[in-house]
């Protein structure tokens, strides 16, 4: 018997603001860059990347390749983008918890 193997796409499952804090707020958790941009871009997906294009005033290609495996977005576009998706970006000692 063979195992099937579907393809999940988490933008799928970030249909609400509190959902997409939350898989922000984890990813932010790691420290790791590359996965924090990856999962602006999966959250960027999520809500639409045309009409992301036209709040930002970024492009869709612009977005696209900032938000990918080897993007490095600027803060400038990471803050422009959050702005936008109705995300702060907060800072809390370390250790303490929310």
């Amino acid at each position: 018997m063979s195992e099937h193997i579907y393809d999940y796409d988490p933008a799928a499952a970030l249909d609400s603001d509190e959902a997409i804090a939350i898989f922000l707020a984890d990813a932010l958790e790691t420290g790791d860059t590359a996965y924090i941009a990856r999962s602006l871009g999966v959250v960027a997906r999520a809500r639409g990347m045309t009409e992301l294009s036209r709040e930002t005033g970024l492009s869709r290609e612009q977005l696209y390749r900032s938000f990918s495996e080897q993007g490095n977005p600027t803060l400038k576009t990471m803050l422009t983008v959050m702005r936008a998706l109705g995300v702060d970006l907060t800072a809390r000692p370390r250790g303490q918890i929310t």
